[in-house]
């Protein structure tokens, strides 16, 4: 079997290391993988031992029309047995296209649940045999946006677990981010734009360090609200109790340093940042929006609130910092949690299951 994938994200997180761990793993059962990625992309360097071949093509953006012709000339030249498109950034258009020109088969996963037009979803993925959804969430908004149900089928993200339970080493943890013994370290992991939700997290601080100023807030990650979140913080007067962390390829060896994570947003496929808590043994405060409830049980591995709801973050930040039981527990039942629904085997096989349908079937 010859997969081609498509992956056009440059970064080496979220979809794009779900990406790598598919790929490793259909190596594993012998799968010949090819990848189209864009030139200098994080990705084709950390999957390129698991690959028969990898293609790094010029691209500019979504409407980059000549990538067309460039994927044409690669599908032609290997004709693989499916196309799997990972990524949006244009790629869910072109992607379909070229298959559908020359007769491939084509799948597509979908990872995130902002709403499209009903015209425009109905359209783009009419070209593929299969629409994955990484939650039931976004399976929900596809429905009503009038893809054809029978087209869609949920395969949830994985993770590696053994990546996020070798423990935290303190003594590189204060130091790493200039911490006191005494500090419990708050973590949000999320780029940072409108839909994480930042602001929010922001707004709630002062309230929870007027009871509980050993608290420090850690935040992960980079993008285009990072400067308006950081003069939040300067006009609130916080900064001594936040730390900017940037984005981190060593989030396995932090995250289990970690008291709790915060995950405020208004908008959420799954949340792979929640799955590596949970496996770390991590409780965590999120919203009820996406699919971050198929992720976070309420009062079983953290807390659910509604968007937007600063109050409802104090709250249940402050009753994991004053019951620390509780939140053990909750790190506890996270690990059991993502082990039975959310390991990277259990992802891959119904990967390999999907394709094998779809090449027998045509």
């Amino acid at each position: 079997m010859k997969i081609l994938h498509i992956e056009l994200g440059k970064n080496f997180y979220g979809g794009a290391k779900q990406v790598f761990y598919l790929i490793r793993g259909l190596y594993g059962y012998g799968i010949t993988n090819i990848l189209v990625s864009p030139k200098s992309s994080e990705i084709s360097k950390k999957v390129a031992p698991f690959l028969h071949k990898n293609y790094e093509v010029p691209y500019v953006g979504d409407l980059d029309v000549l990538f067309l012709p460039r994927l044409i000339f690669i599908l032609k030249k290997e004709r693989p047995d499916l196309v799997h498109v990972h990524s949006r950034k244009g790629a869910d258009v072109w992607g379909g296209i070229g298959a559908k020109i020359l007769n491939i088969p084509s799948i597509i996963t979908r990872r995130v649940d902002n709403p499209e037009p009903f015209f425009w979803a109905r359209l783009k993925y009419s070209f593929y045999k299969k629409v994955v959804v990484i939650s039931s969430g976004i399976e929900k908004i596809l429905k009503k946006e009038g893809v054809d149900p029978k087209k869609i089928v949920v395969i949830p993200s994985g993770i590696d677990i053994g990546e996020y339970q070798k423990g935290c080493v303190k003594d590189w943890f204060i130091k790493e981010f200039k911490l006191s013994e005494d500090n419990l370290a708050i973590g949000m992991i999320a780029q940072f734009i409108p839909r994480k939700g930042h602001e929010v997290l922001i707004n709630a601080i002062p309230k929870i360090i007027k009871t509980h100023p050993e608290v420090r807030f850690l935040f992960f990650g980079k993008g285009p609200l990072e400067h308006r979140i950081k003069e939040m913080v300067r006009s609130k007067g916080i900064s001594e109790f936040v730390r900017f962390c940037g984005f981190r390829e060593d989030i396995d060896k932090i995250i289990s340093c970690l008291y709790m994570l915060v995950h405020p947003a208004y908008m959420e496929g799954l949340g792979v940042s929640l799955l590596q808590a949970s496996a770390a043994g991590v409780p965590i405060v999120a919203t009820d929006v996406g699919g971050i409830p198929e992720v976070v049980i309420d009062n079983f591995n953290g807390y659910l609130i509604p968007s937007g709801s600063v109050d409802d973050i104090v709250d249940k930040v402050l009753a994991l910092i004053e019951d620390k039981e509780l939140a053990k527990s909750m790190g506890e039942k996270g690990k059991r949690l993502v082990k039975e629904r959310f390991s990277v085997d259990k992802m891959v096989s119904r990967y390999v299951a999907l394709y094998n349908e779809i090449i027998k079937n045509g």
